[in-house]
């Protein structure tokens, strides 16, 4: 009995720090889901975000002293609650595969950061998004891989959006900071939705504050520390350590591009998974 307990306790030890590392190390590569590159560029339809605007602007705080935006969730009442789910239903009646280019992209990102948002109201109280445990897998861990939505008949989950549709068929690495995983390392939750005709502009603004906030790029003894973004989806901000320079240099601000241009030292990684709450 004693030699099963302590294979079982082994087992425990190696699942955590497999989920552990896989968390730190790896993410999900970019594999296009075939079906959601279908478009119409003559559709100039354009998706209602009301209610999504209207709750981000009663729960979003935007702390200027800290440069973080955090969520009131303890403070959503019943009746935003069943706005925010009549909006996902709303979304989930959309034939996403008829819309526009620029349309499908303010789709995907404002669908991805609602859901987000439901996933931890139905769990909350919650300190971290990654102890929602209800990806199906022995080894997985946080809500990513649960199929939260149905769009066109096919379930999908936070990973199929961003993963299998957002970062193959744009392959623009300023995707990362217009999507929010509820933490406190994560790039800003936008105060406002993506849409077709600002989602430029919002996309341009968030690569800029994250950049230039010390969670994004900063440099503590001269050493430089990046968010673990950079480290976790590397290939989509270069093929080598020199284009993810250039690519923090276009946004940073002057001195910060100065230190980055010379610096040739170590680089860190690090995150933040707290829950971006107030």
């Amino acid at each position: 009995m004693v030699g099963w307990r302590a294979l079982w306790a082994a087992l425990m030890l190696w699942t955590a720090a497999v989920s552990g590392a896989s968390a730190v190390c790896a993410a999900p590569r970019a594999e296009l889901w075939p079906y959601w590159q279908q478009h119409n560029p003559a559709n100039w339809r354009r998706i209602d975000h009301t209610r999504w605007d209207s709750f981000l602007r009663r729960y979003l705080v935007t702390d200027d002293s800290s440069g973080i935006h955090r969520v009131r969730y303890a403070a959503v009442s019943l009746q935003d609650r069943a706005l925010l789910k009549q909006y996902l239903a709303d979304l989930a009646e959309v034939k996403v595969t008829h819309l526009d280019r620029p349309e499908q992209r303010a789709f995907w990102i404002n669908l991805y950061n609602a859901l987000t948002v439901e996933v931890i109201l139905d769990h909350y109280p919650v300190t971290s998004i990654r102890d929602i445990d209800i990806s199906p897998g022995l080894f997985q861990r946080g809500p990513w891989d649960a199929k939260l939505i149905r769009i066109e008949d096919l379930h999908l989950s936070l990973n199929d959006i961003e993963h299998r549709i957002l970062r193959p068929i744009w392959r623009d690495a300023r995707l990362h900071y217009a999507l929010n995983c509820a933490s406190l390392g994560c790039p800003n939750l936008a105060t406002e939705p993506f849409s077709a005709t600002n989602s430029e502009q919002l996309l341009e603004q968030a690569a800029s504050t994250f950049i230039n906030h010390q969670r994004g790029v900063r440099f503590d003894a001269g050493r430089l520390e990046l968010s673990s973004i950079y480290k976790w989806y590397e290939d989509d901000f270069g093929t080598s350590r020199a284009e993810l320079i250039n690519h923090l240099r276009r946004y940073a601000r002057p001195d910060l591009a100065n230190s980055l241009k010379d610096y040739r030292g170590r680089i860190v990684y690090r995150y933040d998974w707290q829950l971006n709450a107030p």
